[in-house]
Parts: structure tokens; C-alpha cells; sequence
């Protein structure tokens, strides 16, 4: 079995299917070394193990909605275009989407993915209670309010057991109108990001760092919030006549619905359609999020790298962030700029290119996104992140034998028993 983008065969020794959390639990309990995957759209060995794989479609599949409490208990398994449907067809929403709706629940906020939007924090901020499954096969559930466990256990990267729920924050549905404009200045996105940024409910940049202009900025805006008429520039950018796609050569067909047409959130924040299953892959991907202030001098430092960049890069995605206080949150108590960036599926090259990106970034307090390709070190990483220790040892707390260790945890958190 493969990950989604085809660049990571999976080492496990056997692949399991179980059908209830009781069954889940029992086979827990059971295993020497276990890992729980869900859409594969991760591009390394985060999900990787050499003993159990567990896929978690076949769980029961709800979502419970509590209109008094404003939550929804989802199973961690269901991906966010399922649960986006679910929640719409009662009325209700989440406050924010990542650009793909095909991504489980569970692997996103375990990863820290999140959307954009300069008032928006992740995806996680949502969760106000976690279930999991320890490495005894004992369920547990965790609440907003229940401490540093909490905070510690929902951006989990896997390592402390595997999420079968969440309750996650939900609000009346809203409507969200989406504008694409092209030939953003330069000039204009150094002289005063946070305008630019701030200038919609979402706003991502999509630019290959080359020239004196940002190709394409995406701006959504909710209805409820501003309701006049389309705006006819953008910070000296002009609005696209025709839907368009982050890469200027593919069809914008599964692309979500342009040219300022309202549609219910669902439809709108995210990027690219439910409707349309993505490709298999035939890209890699890295990501990093560091300060907001420090945005211009990070991206003057990328520019810098542009001619080394384009020949690798499909394209670049510009996002914002809202701090929260899951510890190993890439946004983890900073406002944050996230600079994505989507690969040529030339794996050896993008890695051997990585530390030099990571190098000019490394000024600017940059945090790699945990669910794709990165090269920082462990003393790097623990530096960035002031609860690193603190969740080392919740690990050695919870999961005293490593069930739930591999390869990667190993290199990331270092050696932690």
C-alpha cells in the first residue's frame, strides 16, 4: 500500500480493518507495534509502521450534532468533505477548511493541517474533546479543560494512541463568496502583508517566487460579513475574467466555484471541489510556519532563492495562521505565515534542496508541517517548540513500550525511552 502521492510504500506487516472501537481496542491490545492510517495524504512516514496497519473506514462513520452545546461528536475517520456535508445538512458549520476536503478528520489535526485566514487558528483549535484508544486497548476521552494532557494529546502526531473522535466547535451555516485575482505586486506584499492578508476572511498568494508580481491571490470573503458588491482590484491586482487553477497550465474544473458566486461554506473554503477525487499524487509537498510579523523578510529570503526554486517547484502557497496552544502546533502561541510548497515529484532533489531552504529560513523561526517533507533536525525542533520535552515525556508516559513508535517518531522526537 502507497501513500496518496505514491512516494511512500507503506512497511507494514499486515493490514487491519476493524469494524467497531471494541474491536479497535482489542487488537490495541494485542499488537506488538501499530499505526492507524487515514487518507495517505501525508508525504512521509508519519503513519508508517512495520507491525499493524490499521485503516478506519470500516468504524462507524457519525456525527452527532448537540445544538445546545454548539458541538458535533465526528468519528476521526470521516474525511472533511463528508463531515462538511453532514454538519451543512443540518444547519450547522466549521469555521474554517484546508484546501483539499478529502483529508480525514483525525490525520489533519493530528498534523496540525489548518486553512487560511489571519483571524482563522488550525484546524485542531475546533477540538474541544478527543477519544482515543491507549496502547493498553483502554479508550479514553479527553476534554477542553482537562490541562496539559489535552493540549498535549490533540496535535499527537499519532505517537499517543489512535483517535477514533472528536467533539469538534460548530456554528450556524454561512455563505462564503470566492474572487481570484492575478498580478499581485511584489512590492505591495513586502511593503504591508498583514493588509494584504487580512484583506478577506481567506486569503492565499500562489507564486513561484519568480518576477516582480504574485501570479494569483485567492480571496474569500463570508456574506454575512460583506455583502456589497466585488471589489475591482486587490492591492493593484485585477480580478480573473475565467476560473482558475493554482497552476496556471491545469483546467480549473475541480476547482471550488470563482468569479465572486456565494455558496455555502463547504463549497467555498477549500480549494478544490469534493466532488472531484484528486489525482494520485504525481507531486510532494513541504511546508512551514513561522511568525507573521516576520513574513516580508522570509519571503524576501525565498525570493532569493528563486532561481534554484523554480525547477522543482509546481507552486507556492501563502497562508495565514491563528496562534492556539496545542503543543506541537506548527502555530502553537504565534500568528503565523505558512509558506507551502508543492513539488515535481523529483523526491532525491527536493530533499538534497531542503536544508538549504530550511537554512535561509531558519532566521525567521520557521516550523515544518509535521505530515510532509522536511529536513530539521530534533535540536532544532526543540527549540521551536517550548512543550517539545513535555510532550516527549507524555509519550513515555502513555505509551511506555513504544506500540505506537516507528521510524519517524524516532527521528523527530529523538530517543525518548
Amino acid at each position: 500500500m502507497k501513500n496518496w502521492a505514491g512516494n511512500l510504500e507503506y512497511a507494514a506487516s499486515s493490514v487491519a480493518s476493524p469494524e467497531s472501537v471494541e474491536q479497535l481496542a482489542e487488537l490495541v491490545a494485542g499488537a506488538g507495534r501499530v499505526k492507524a492510517l487515514g487518507s495517505r495524504h501525508c508525504f512521509n512516514d508519519v503513519a508508517d509502521t512495520d507491525g499493524v496497519q490499521v485503516v478506519l473506514d470500516g468504524l462507524p462513520r457519525s456525527v452527532e450534532v448537540d445544538s445546545a452545546r454548539r458541538v458535533a461528536r465526528v468519528a476521526g475517520g470521516l474525511t472533511y468533505g463528508e463531515l462538511g456535508r453532514a454538519l451543512e445538512d443540518q444547519g450547522w458549520a466549521l469555521h474554517n477548511l484546508a484546501s483539499l476536503p478529502h483529508i480525514s478528520v483525525a490525520g489533519a489535526v493530528q498534523t496540525g493541517t489548518h486553512g487560511s485566514g489571519i483571524s482563522s487558528p488550525a484546524l485542531a483549535s475546533a477540538v474541544k474533546a478527543v477519544e482515543l484508544v491507549r496502547a493498553s486497548g483502554e479508550v479514553e476521552r479527553l476534554e477542553e479543560g482537562d490541562g496539559d494532557e489535552f493540549l498535549g494529546s490533540v496535535v499527537g502526531l499519532g505517537a499517543l494512541g489512535i483517535v477514533t473522535a472528536f467533539e469538534l466547535a460548530i456554528e450556524p451555516t454561512y455563505q462564503v463568496r470566492q474572487q481570484v485575482f492575478e498580478g499581485l505586486p511584489w512590492e505591495t506584499v513586502l511593503a504591508d502583508y498583514d493588509a494584504v492578508a487580512g484583506d478577506g476572511y481567506s486569503v492565499s498568494l500562489f507564486t513561484d517566487y519568480a518576477g516582480d508580481a504574485v501570479p494569483q491571490a485567492w480571496r474569500k470573503v463570508r456574506v454575512d460579513a460583506e455583502a456589497g458588491p466585488a471589489p475591482s482590484s486587490f492591492f493593484g491586482a485585477v480580478p480573473a475574467t475565467q476560473p482558475r487553477h493554482p497552476l496556471p497550465d491545469m483546467d480549473a474544473l475541480n476547482c471550488t466555484q470563482q468569479l465572486d458566486v456565494p455558496g455555502p461554506w463547504l463549497d467555498r473554503l477549500p480549494h478544490f471541489r469534493r466532488e472531484f477525487t484528486p489525482s494520485a499524487g504525481d507531486e510532494l509537498q513541504t511546508e512551514y510556519l513561522l511568525p507573521r510579523a516576520q513574513a516580508p523578510g522570509a519571503l524576501q529570503a525565498v525570493r532569493g532563492l528563486a532561481a534554484r526554486l523554480t525547477r522543482l517547484l509546481f507552486v507556492s502557497e501563502i497562508r495565514t495562521v491563528a496562534a492556539d496552544e496545542f503543543w506541537l502546533s506548527p502555530s502553537y502561541r504565534q500568528d503565523s505565515v505558512a509558506l507551502h510548497f508543492t513539488w515535481r515529484p523529483l523526491q532525491a532533489e527536493v530533499e538534497a534542496f531542503l536544508p538549504e531552504l530550511e537554512a535561509a529560513l531558519a532566521p525567521f523561526g520557521a516550523r515544518p508541517h509535521w505530515g510532509k517533507l522536511f529536513a530539521v533536525p530534533t535540536a532544532e525542533l526543540a527549540r521551536l517548540y517550548p512543550r517539545f520535552e513535555d510532550f516527549r515525556e507524555l509519550v513515555t508516559k502513555r505509551d511506555p513500550e513504544g506500540k505506537f513508535g516507528n521510524a519517524y517518531l524516532e527521528r523527530v522526537l529523538g530517543p525518548i525511552r
